[in-house]
């Protein structure tokens, strides 16, 4: 046992705890070490962009992940947290390419070519690719480094290849021209997620057409989209529209371009609102997805105006070709207007879609690109547990699914079953190619006639692996980036997609499929559900048991955490400033279940002060001296002693529900109430009766307990805290005795602390009267306690206090309430003792706490000091009261505002009576 010093310092010791876990191959997982008496446990991480650094989003989820895997080991299972980093194809090349032009080495990526470019892809991934792994050791993730994956990697590069030639194979990936969102920056498409909706100010033009055969008659459009006239082929109207229904099959003459002012038809169509704006939709097939599928019902042709860069091409005309697409928007509106046809331009706010990287509008284009009809869908929509109701939720962990099945998936919270289900039912399918360099190039290989162009059409394609040989291109596009992370959970395995040889994976056969998944609801389509279908076509087995899903970190106002709003602290400034325990705690403390959590800095400074509690109670502990975890002796347990016991079993049993449902803040709650409320504030300060004690039994027994409570706390909090807590539990003895793979190594691998058996609460009296008499002791104290401060007696002043007590009083217990009220002495009098008139006193069930102030204070001056003090009170009552009876601020205000001033004012009314029963103490 080593002396713990006076002040906690979070820096030295968590450099020094996380670098002996390492040297001592803590986190490392073995699958020959997986047996019935030792189950596997494992987790995946959510893959961090290479280009990454930590956030307090990666905090949140990653802390989750360590306590999960901390506690599993602690189960005694062998588990397996397997970490690694996505390549993150378009946001790695745009740093890059970022990079490189304000170098001044490139204007564009053709400047160095396909393959110096990838060179320089793979130096900037090698100097700086480490940087989120290096910080997510800093708060503690317990990942098997040795095991560390990235998707581009060769063996894993060699997974997703095989898995595309097997589902091209298989007839589920195919070529074809679709909408895609489009990135004019990156020239790449883009999936939904990489594009986010931001609010824009514009203008809505509402624009004149008239009606070729009824010259005259016009009708009018609106548009936010003016530059994309010259490419509309058609107007629509609903089918069923009285206004309209005599015009379908008519035509219209298109405005734009003005030298080719063409008749594009009027078609009836069931997409078209009648009620929104004229009831009048221009059609362009080839710059908006929706009309793109009005054009396919109606077999019209496509006008492509755009280049790939956003720059309008001939097709929009002379006096548009040549312009950036905003640009041609303002030109269009000043055509329209030259010639007559523009009726006004109104301002109009809306949401585009903006690319993620880039920071562009994006723009709808019809696009030659792969897609996958995704496999397996049936079987993955209904491996997905529906939502459970309160009353019977189901087990947290189902048992595994017999032969054939590919097994069930909880989700936490559950109501994310549903959203899951209806994404399942209405699937596209999904591109998955990208126009970048970086990421995995798609194994197809085109032959073409010698001379050909490269967008001739080729006289051979393959798909494989592997070049076929001399005269063979491969196809320029790379995957999209959730091609690969889709098949996170076994490809990092070693999985090869060869049966033989996946069968003699160990690392598969012990830890596929994994038991949690920690993510957040956002990438339920893109992620999660996508590596089901992924697992059960390739592994017949779902991957994951559970998934538990994040919420959002949000400020006090309420908005996402993000860079751009200099909202969002550098977690690592806050690992510096208050230690990795104290974040973690702090952020999981505000964590609730499926809620959003609201990032207060005072959250982390709490788990700062908790930290320092739990190791000021630790010093107290080992300045007791003494056996360290003697053995507790029944008969000389008090009542205080039974009642710590028995609210440790209590707390043990709310946290191992706490786990299986998954309420992580809950938990820490329940660690916050039992350590600081019950341990700390009651129990060490009754104890000191006890430890002060002239008999040496006593307080050896006393230090038992305290022993017996430490150790099993410091177990309960070391999946939350696991820095401070490894340091105690070496500091105070506790490894001393423990066999090596059961804490005496480390206290990751200490046996996790079960309730109280039915032979233990028998034997040492934990019955619940014990917490009935406690709580009536606690009550009193507190009532004395309160009866101080109506005289504004300091709370360290040595006071006298006379107890007249209802039955028997143990002189053990009398000394216990000496300590608790700070008092300089109880003195216990008999049921016929008369208090002198005026002695303040208070009463409970234990008997009458009476406080004399003869000669403490002068009761004139005191009686003058809280009539000041009530007058001002009911002047503040009066003040609030006037507010809520004033139907115009009480029914308009917020729900939140009102619900303040309510309490405002009951907080308001104890004062008063505080200060009223103070008067009354005070009474001649």
């Amino acid at each position: 046992m080593s002396e713990i010093p006076k002040a906690y310092e979070p820096q030295s010791v968590e450099d020094k705890w996380y670098q002996y876990w390492l040297g001592h191959d803590c986190f490392k997982a073995d699958p020959a070490r997986v047996s019935e008496r030792r189950p596997a446990y494992a987790i995946v991480i959510p893959p961090p962009n290479v280009t990454g650094v930590l956030t307090l989003g990666h905090v949140l989820n990653n802390t989750i992940q360590d306590i999960l895997a901390r506690k599993a080991r602690m189960d005694g299972k062998e588990v397996l947290w397997l970490p690694g980093t996505d390549h993150a194809g378009i946001a790695t090349q745009t740093v890059v390419e970022r990079t490189l032009k304000k170098q001044g080495v490139i204007k564009h990526r053709d400047d160095l070519g396909r393959d110096a470019f990838l060179e320089r892809v793979w130096e900037w991934k090698e100097k700086h690719g480490g940087i989120i792994i290096q910080q997510l050791k800093k708060i503690g993730a317990s990942c098997d480094w040795s095991r560390e994956r990235f998707t581009m990697d060769p063996e894993y590069t060699r997974c997703v290849q095989h898995v595309f030639v097997d589902l091209y194979r298989k007839g589920l990936i195919y070529r074809g021209k679709r909408m895609v969102n489009w990135c004019p920056a990156s020239l790449t498409a883009l999936s939904d997620e990489e594009v986010v909706m931001k609010e824009q100010k514009g203008f809505l033009y509402h624009f004149k057409v008239e009606v070729v055969e009824e010259p005259g008659r016009f009708l009018t459009i609106a548009t936010t989209r003016p530059e994309t006239i010259p490419a509309d082929t058609a107007v629509a109207v609903h089918p069923r529209d009285p206004r309209y229904a005599s015009l379908i099959g008519k035509h219209v003459r298109r405005p734009l371009p003005l030298e080719n002012q063409a008749p594009i038809p009027i078609v009836a169509d069931d997409h078209i609102d009648p009620e929104f704006g004229t009831g009048v939709l221009k059609v362009t097939p080839a710059h908006d997805k929706a009309d793109f599928e009005i054009g396919h019902r109606h077999r019209l042709p496509l006008i492509d105006a755009i280049h790939p860069n956003g720059i309008m091409n001939e097709h929009a005309g002379r006096d548009l070709a040549g312009l950036e697409r905003f640009a041609a928007r303002k030109k269009a509106a000043e055509l329209l207007e030259s010639i007559g046809a523009l009726d006004k331009a109104e301002p109009y706010t809306n949401h585009v879609g903006y690319s993620e990287r880039a920071d562009v509008p994006v723009e709808p284009r019809l696009s030659e690109q792969w897609f996958l009809r995704y496999p397996g869908v049936e079987a993955s929509r209904h491996c997905v547990a529906p939502p459970h109701d309160a009353e019977h939720p189901g087990p947290a962990h189902p048992a595994p699914a017999p032969h054939g099945h590919p097994g069930t998936i909880r989700f936490f919270p559950d109501r994310w079953a549903k959203v899951y289900d209806h994404w399942m039912g209405h699937l596209q399918d999904w591109c998955i190619s990208r126009q970048l360099w970086w990421g995995h190039r798609i194994p197809v290989w085109y032959r073409r006639a010698e001379g050909a162009p490269s967008d001739a059409a080729p006289l051979e394609t393959r798909c494989q692996i592997e070049s076929p040989g001399p005269g063979w291109v491969q196809d320029p596009d790379v995957l999209d980036t959730w091609f690969s992370s889709w098949l996170w959970p076994f490809a990092t395995m070693g999985w090869v997609g060869e049966t033989e040889k996946d069968q003699h994976n160990a690392t598969l056969r012990a830890f596929y499929p994994t038991v949690d998944l920690v993510t957040g609801p956002d990438i339920i389509f893109f992620w999660v559900a996508r590596m089901i279908m992924a697992g059960i076509e390739y592994r017949g087995a779902v991957p994951f048991r559970n998934v538990y899903f994040t919420g959002i970190i949000r400020d006090k106002q309420g908005r996402k955490m993000s860079k751009s709003l200099g909202n969002s602290p550098d977690p690592l400034d806050l690992v510096a400033r208050f230690g990795a325990d104290a974040l973690r705690f702090g952020v999981m403390r505000s964590a609730p279940l499926g809620q959003d959590v609201v990032y207060d800095e005072a959250n982390v400074e709490l788990g700062r002060n908790f930290c320092n509690k739990l190791w000021n109670a630790c010093r107290f502990r080992q300045m007791q001296g003494g056996e360290v975890q003697a053995e507790i002796r029944p008969d000389l347990l008090t009542n205080d002693d039974r009642w710590i016991l028995l609210r440790l079993d209590q707390a043990m049993q709310e946290i191992d529900r706490g786990y299986e449902e998954y309420r992580f803040n809950e938990i820490s709650q329940t660690l916050y109430r039992f350590f600081w409320n019950e341990y700390c504030d009651w129990y060490v300060e009754a104890s000191k009766a006890g430890l002060n004690s002239d008999q040496p039994a006593l307080k050896a027994n006393k230090v038992a307990v305290l022993d017996f409570v430490l150790s099993h706390t410091l177990r309960l909090f070391h999946p939350f805290l696991p820095f401070i807590t490894e340091e105690l539990w070496h500091g105070l003895g506790y490894a001393q005795d423990m066999p090596a793979p059961q804490g005496g190594v480390t206290l990751m691998q200490a046996p996790w602390p079960r309730p109280l058996s039915t032979e233990e609460r028998e034997e040492w009296g934990l019955e619940t009267s014990v917490d009935a008499v406690a709580a009536a002791k606690f009550e009193l104290v507190t009532l004395g306690r309160n009866l101080r401060a109506q005289f504004n007696l300091p709370a360290n002043k040595r006071l006298r206090f006379i107890l007249k007590p209802a039955g028997e009083m143990p002189t053990h217990e009398v000394d216990v309430l000496r300590l608790l009220l700070c008092a300089e002495s109880v003195e216990v009098v008999p049921g016929s003792w008369t208090a002198p008139q005026g002695t303040p006193s208070v009463a409970n069930r234990l008997g009458d706490l009476f406080l004399p102030l003869a000669g403490i204070i002068d009761p004139a001056a005191e009686r003058t000091r809280l009539g000041k003090d009530l007058e001002k009170i009911e002047a503040e009552i009066l003040k609030v009261r006037e507010k809520l009876d004033n139907p115009s601020f009480a029914q308009k205000v917020p729900a939140k505002v009102l619900a303040e001033h309510q309490q405002r004012l009951a907080d308001w009314q104890t004062k008063k009576d505080q200060v009223l029963s103070a008067l009354g103490n005070l009474a001649a």
